[in-house]
């Protein structure tokens, strides 16, 4: 299977890792991306460069998506730490009305 029919970090283990020298793609450079044409005797596009940039979407699609998901599971982790604490406070609240 070529990379560009595998789903995303399956070939590294789960792990997307890239240089610091990678920059992500920013919406304008996806709308104003052009292709170069097929040589003499063909129409349309070059296919190879337009599945190496469907692999650059894809793989920042994908790093997006795991941010978003981390993103979520610390927002619920944070929910729940504060629902603990409201509860605590609550207890703690009412047991002080109650001794006196």
């Amino acid at each position: 299977m070529n990379a560009r029919n595998q789903r995303p970090g399956t070939a590294s283990g789960g792990a997307t890792y890239r240089s610091a020298a990678y920059t992500g793609l920013l919406p304008w450079q996806v709308r104003e991306r052009r292709f170069a044409p097929t040589g003499l005797g063909r129409r349309g596009l070059n296919p190879d460069d337009v599945y190496a940039f469907l692999d650059r979407v894809a793989g920042d699609m994908a790093a997006v998506y795991a941010a978003l998901a981390e993103s979520r599971r610390e927002t619920a982790r944070i929910k729940a730490g504060l629902r603990r604490w409201q509860t605590e406070q609550a207890r703690a609240r009412n047991e002080q009305g109650q001794a006196r």
